[in-house]
């Protein structure tokens, strides 16, 4: 009966983790692309490798005193321009976004508001390449679950070949 268990238990493991990344794939695959204006923070990490930390500028713009309090997590719509670049809308409040907007989901850790992911990692020795960076790529679902899947420049050009 315990092996029955162990086995079971084993196999409903994998299940979540093959859905979990059916999931990412598909997110990758059918995401909208949407650019989030950034500020590099912090180019290498000795202990991780190559990395460039990042801020969003969407994050300061959305956080300010006349924002007031707001969840420590929770869903912004951004508008997204012509040229992809998303700026904030305001705080979701449960109504459909119009179509130049998107969900982003955010979380609030030490005062700061953050997207998907705060790092940005390279191979040894390109951080060159990545130095031009302004703007995060991610792929977003409707749900505003969104991946950053590569860094662009000034004139919206992907780094990174």
């Amino acid at each position: 009966m315990r092996r029955a268990i162990v086995i079971a238990t084993g196999i409903l493991a994998l299940a979540l983790v093959d859905w979990n990344i059916a999931a990412r794939e598909s997110l990758l695959r059918d995401g909208r692309v949407v650019l989030l204006e950034l500020a590099p923070v912090d180019p290498r990490s000795l202990m991780q490798g190559d990395y460039m930390a990042l801020r969003f500028r969407i994050g300061s713009d959305a956080l300010t005193p006349a924002t007031g309090a707001v969840p420590a997590d929770g869903r912004l719509i951004v508008t997204v321009g012509e040229d992809g670049v998303a700026t904030f809308g305001r705080f979701d409040d449960g109504a459909a976004p119009g179509p130049n907007e998107a969900r982003l989901r955010y979380r609030i850790r030490d005062g700061q508001m953050k997207l998907a992911t705060n790092a940005f990692f390279f191979e040894e020795g390109r951080g060159k390449d990545y130095a031009p960076a302004r703007y995060g790529e991610f792929r977003v679902a409707p749900d505003g679950d969104a991946i950053l899947t590569g860094l662009r420049d000034a004139k919206r050009e992907r780094l990174g070949g």
